[in-house]
């Protein structure tokens, strides 16, 4: 993975960019084989990770098996050329507000080589703006 940092005083390792959350839907799956798949949205994505909010909350430090569904680039793709699949691991869950809960988590390898090029492809794009 290529190291992209915006300045030296962000810790962290990968540009993070804004997604339009109604149009960036996530399928979480905590792989303790007990629990269902969740479905949500995402804020923010980058080649480390991906922000989004589920119905419920997966705790800090479980497991999950996260598909990230990308908006289209040209009008009309199908599915599976959309979707990035990756195993990761959550690493904060903000609950303080009712609704939905926001969620962070953190990728430990994509499910294929080319679950990472098309997360590359689309991040490079240049159609997303850097998160804040």
């Amino acid at each position: 993975m290529n190291q992209q940092t915006l300045n030296p005083a962000d810790r962290r390792r990968f540009v993070r960019y804004e997604m339009r959350p109604a149009y960036t839907a996530v399928r979480a799956t905590p792989i303790d084989g007990a629990s269902s798949s969740m479905e949500g949205h995402s804020y923010d994505l980058s080649e480390g990770g991906v922000q989004f909010e589920l119905d419920r909350a997966i705790e800090p430090g479980t497991p999950i098996g996260i598909e990230v569904m990308l908006p289209a680039l040209l009008g009309y793709e199908p599915q599976e050329h959309r979707s990035v699949k990756a195993f990761a691991t959550v690493v904060w869950v903000d609950d303080s507000e009712p609704g939905p809960v926001r969620m962070a988590a953190v990728f430990r390898r994509f499910a294929t080589e080319d679950d990472h090029r098309r997360l590359m492809q689309h991040l490079r794009t240049g159609r997303y703006r850097a998160a804040a």
